[in-house]
């Protein structure tokens, strides 16, 4: 069966992205392309690196052109995409690529975005813990599902094992990441001009104001912790691409070191997408540029009584549109990584 597909925000770096995975789908016809400001335009015009898709006119993004897919993915800002789920009742499968549906806690809504708020869906996350399980399991046979947020995800990623395993301590979490500019999206930001970004690296979000942080604590929750705590702290770097995660929590009592590995070792040994390294080894964000993969490095500081998790995705891939088509191929029944590659892009 092929499944047609409509992309909304289709001009922007997610909707590109989800684009240029879906254009080696097999079972994926890409039928609709839309945009806002951008709408009339050749897609190439605003994506000239997906030729195969040449032929495709970006089209207003309204209900009615969405309607009457198979898929739908929307790749709008934060605080767009309720107006639009709203209206696509007799879509079979809708893939939010914003924060409109990842949070389960009204509250959390209102203080770190604001607006309406909009009922939680399956969260793309597919190897998560929760509990005792996987995030997959809820997102077999999903109708409506929320892409992360590539932040929130990495982290959460980096220290779910950890919590559902008992062996750190979910209440005093640090985490402090280099972030490529391209998750801030494509519109036009003086502060994300090149001549600002070159030979400089420069922290935002500082001081607990960052819109993953319930994201991250929802996650820790429903992996196990009763009250988790992140201080999270972004950092902008001179990378189009990429995050960089380094996360600490102190270690539980009474957990050895081998508890503590084998915790990681038992959530990611059997998945494809999430991969720990050898002990000693850290990841880069050079080698996930373009894939749909996690590397995790993990280390033991018994001096400091911490264990300290580096992470490192590709903001687009990972962290969104892979996400979103991994969690898409599971709801369909599909193989997990139809589409989607473990190999990074060198040099």
């Amino acid at each position: 069966m092929t499944y047609s597909v409509a992309v909304s925000g289709a001009s922007g770096y997610a909707g590109g992205e989800i684009l240029r995975l879906l254009a080696g789908h097999p079972d994926i016809e890409i039928r609709t392309v839309t945009a806002h400001s951008n709408a009339g335009d050749d897609l190439v015009d605003h994506q000239p690196h997906l030729r195969s898709l040449r032929h495709l006119t970006l089209q207003p993004t309204t209900p009615d052109v969405l309607s009457g897919h198979d898929v739908v993915f929307l790749a709008l800002p934060h605080g767009q995409s309720g107006q639009y789920t709203d209206a696509l009742g007799d879509a079979a499968l809708v893939i939010d690529a914003g924060a409109d549906h990842r949070l389960t806690s009204e509250a959390d809504w209102a203080a770190f975005y604001g607006g309406e708020f909009h009922e939680p869906w399956a969260y793309g996350v597919p190897e998560l813990l929760i509990g005792g399980a996987k995030q997959r399991e809820s997102l077999r046979g999903a109708t409506r599902i929320a892409a992360p947020g590539c932040n929130a995800s990495t982290v959460s990623l980096s220290l779910a094992p950890g919590v559902a395993g008992g062996v750190i301590d979910a209440g005093d979490v640090v985490s402090v990441l280099a972030v490529g500019p391209s998750g801030a999206g494509k519109s036009l930001k003086p502060h994300l001009l090149g001549a600002e970004l070159i030979g400089t690296a420069n922290p935002y979000a500082v001081g607990g104001t960052h819109r993953h942080i319930p994201e991250i604590q929802q996650a820790l929750r429903a992996a196990g912790a009763s009250d988790p705590r992140v201080s999270f702290t972004p950092v902008l770097v001179p990378m189009s691409r990429g995050i960089l995660a380094t996360s600490s929590a102190p270690i539980a009592d009474g957990a050895s070191d081998a508890q503590i590995r084998d915790a990681w070792e038992s959530a990611y040994g059997e998945e494809h997408f999430v991969q720990l390294l050898p002990e000693g080894r850290m990841p880069r964000t050079a080698d996930v540029a373009g894939a749909n993969t996690a590397l995790i490095g993990l280390t033991i500081d018994r001096r400091a009584n911490r264990v300290t998790v580096v992470a490192a995705v590709d903001n687009l891939a990972k962290g969104t549109a892979g996400a979103a088509i991994q969690s898409m191929n599971i709801a369909l029944g599909l193989d997990e990584s139809t589409a989607l590659t473990t190999n990074g892009v060198a040099p």
